[in-house]
Formats: structure tokens, sequence, C-alpha cells
């Protein structure tokens, strides 16, 4: 299993659109992706771990697949598409990370 992370900075000057992230850009990659898409998480950042700092992230979307083929097979034709919706909710670009994900 895989975890593709896409990761927004956070800044003082940054925007994000949380209610049209999670009810339009989301649910339109979930339906994109199909079975492909094992699951969905998104985190919303809070704090950082300094006590008053903003956290590093303004939020952190996490999206499950078997492998990174089937990652790149359904979200490959869909890429453009993706990012030209970003500047409907936000004025910085995610940091994209694939990770293994293991589970304790």
């Amino acid at each position: 299993m895989i975890k593709v992370s896409v990761m927004y900075p956070n800044s003082k000057d940054v925007q994000f659109d949380v209610d049209y992230y999670k009810n339009s850009h989301l649910p339109t990659i979930s339906k994109a992706l199909g079975t492909a898409l094992k699951g969905l998480e998104l985190d919303l950042g809070l704090a950082s771990r300094v006590p008053g700092e903003p956290a590093p992230y303004v939020a952190i979307a996490h999206l499950l697949f078997d492998d990174v083929a089937a990652f790149q097979t359904s979200f490959g034709p869909h890429a453009k598409v993706f990012a030209d919706d970003v500047k409907n909710y936000s004025n910085v670009q995610g940091e994209l990370q694939i990770s293994e994900l293991i589970t304790f």
C-alpha cells in the first residue's frame, strides 16, 4: 500500500478555501480515480511544535493506492484537470510525496 500526500505549505499570505477543497475538489478526485483510490483523508493544520506558531502546512490530503503504478495509471490522465482546479481554492501549489505505508 502507498500513500500519496499533497501538502499545502502555510504562510502569512496563504489562501485556502477549505469548503471548496473538501466539497468540490476532493470529491472530483475521488470520482475520477474510481476504485484505484483505496482511501482518502484530509488533515487541516492547527499548530506547529512551537506554541503560538501556525502549522507548517495549511492542509494535507492523503490518498491511498495499492501501488505506485495504480496511482500513476489512475491519476495521470486527470492530472491537468486537478492542477487547473487549484486556482479555485488556493494561491499555493501542493507538494506531492509518495510514501510506502507501514502500519503497526
